[in-house]
C-alpha cells in the first residue's frame, strides 16, 4: 500500500498531558504548523498547563469516557506504576482500560491515526505483569480499526518528574546515577531516553501518513527531538 500524506491541517486529541511524555508532547503539538487544534483530556485541573490559542481543555472521567471532540489524530500518554496505583488491578485500569477507552472514543469521533506511549518489552505473552498489560493494550488498540497506529516503546524515561508533581522513582534515580558516567557505552536500545525524544518520534511517525501498525523502539527514537 502506498503511503499518502494525512489531510492538513488537523485537530488532535491528547490524553496524559500531565505526565512525563505527555508534558513533552503538548508544546510540540501546539507549535507544530500542521496542527490546528489540540484537545486535552484531563482528570483534574492542571495549573502547569498554560493557555494557548490552539488549546482546549476537557475535564473527563476516563472510567466513563463516552464522547470526545471530533479529531484527526489521538495521542495517548496515560500511565502509572503499580506502587502509585496501589494494586495490579488499579495499574491495569490506567495502563490498559483508560488507554483503550480513549482510543476507542477518538476512533468513534473520526480519528484515523493513534499514537501511544507503550513500553520496552511490551508482550501480551510475557510472564512479567507490566509487560503483559502493555502487550494486551497494544493488541486491543490495534484491533480498533485505525488507519495508522504508532506505539512508542521507550526504555527508561528521563525527565524532571518533581517539576510535574510526580513522586520520584528510586529505581530510576539510581539507574541514572550508575549509568551517567558510561552512557555512551550503553546500547541505544536500552539507554535511558529523554521524554522529548519520545514525543518528537511519535509526532513524526504520525505525521508521516504511513498506514499500518508501527512500533518505535527506543534506539530509533534517541535524538528525535531537535533541540
Amino acid at each position: 500500500m502506498t503511503a499518502r500524506p494525512a489531510a492538513l491541517p488537523r485537530a488532535v486529541l491528547l490524553a496524559g498531558a500531565t505526565g512525563l511524555v505527555g508534558r513533552a508532547l503538548l508544546p510540540q503539538l501546539l507549535n507544530h504548523p500542521s496542527v490546528s487544534r489540540v484537545h486535552v483530556l484531563l482528570r483534574r485541573a492542571a495549573p502547569g498547563i498554560e493557555s494557548h490559542p490552539k488549546l482546549e481543555l476537557h475535564n473527563v472521567d476516563f472510567a466513563h469516557l463516552n464522547r470526545v471532540p471530533k479529531v484527526d489524530d489521538v495521542y495517548v500518554a496515560l500511565g502509572t506504576t503499580i506502587k502509585v496505583a496501589g494494586s495490579q488491578e488499579a495499574f491495569r485500569q490506567v495502563d490498559h482500560d483508560y488507554v483503550l477507552a480513549t482510543a476507542r472514543a477518538a476512533r468513534e469521533a473520526g480519528a484515523r491515526r493513534v499514537a501511544i506511549v507503550s513500553a520496552l518489552g511490551a508482550d501480551r505473552g510475557s510472564r512479567v505483569f507490566y509487560n503483559r498489560v502493555k502487550g494486551d493494550m497494544e493488541a486491543d488498540v490495534a484491533a480498533l480499526g485505525f488507519e495508522q497506529v504508532n506505539f512508542a516503546q521507550p526504555s527508561l524515561l528521563m525527565g524532571d518528574r518533581a517539576s510535574l508533581g510526580q513522586p520520584e522513582r528510586a529505581g530510576e534515580l539510581w539507574t541514572m546515577r550508575l549509568l551517567r558516567p558510561m552512557m555512551g557505552l550503553v546500547p541505544r536500545g536500552v539507554r535511558p531516553i529523554d521524554a522529548r525524544d519520545v514525543a518528537a518520534a511519535l509526532i513524526s511517525a504520525t505525521m508521516s501518513g504511513k498506514p499500518g501498525v508501527h512500533h518505535l523502539p527506543s534506539a530509533r527514537m534517541q535524538g528525535a527531538y531537535q533541540r
